[in-house]
């Protein structure tokens, strides 16, 4: 009898630590779309830079820039230094805040994930 309540604790608190780090995130397109139920609440949402948008001030660390999906563009903000990757062409950001009034994002993380490292340098080549 001790044996199986010990195995469904540990079976109950590993499916609550991997439930916990279960990390969605929408795409530009859906936060547009749900733009009024978003407001205000703290959402991640993954794009790709528009090089073009980008812009800080001199001596600032607040950014201003612009994601984009296949259909999409959101402007964002962000007061921080930005990771390594962030200018990167084929790198996806997801950015975690708040979809503001304004309607701006106001990201208070940025995540840099860079798919490159898992395709092969012929696909590379080739789409380039």
């Amino acid at each position: 009898m001790g044996v199986v309540l010990l195995f469904g604790a540990l079976a109950y608190f590993s499916y609550s630590a991997f439930q916990g780090s279960t990390v969605y995130y929408f795409t530009v397109s859906e936060v547009l779309s749900q733009a009024d139920a978003n407001e205000g609440i703290t959402v991640r949402v993954s794009g790709k830079l528009l090089r073009e948008s980008f812009h800080r001030e001199s001596g600032s660390t607040i950014a201003r820039f612009t994601i984009v999906d296949d259909t999409q563009e959101l402007m964002a903000s962000y007061d921080g230094v930005l990771p390594d990757l962030f200018f990167n062409e084929r790198s996806a950001i997801v950015l975690e805040g708040v979809y503001g009034q304004n309607r701006v994002f106001a990201a208070n993380n940025v995540i840099v994930k860079c798919p490159s490292k898992y395709e092969s340098e012929e696909a590379y080549s080739s789409s380039a």
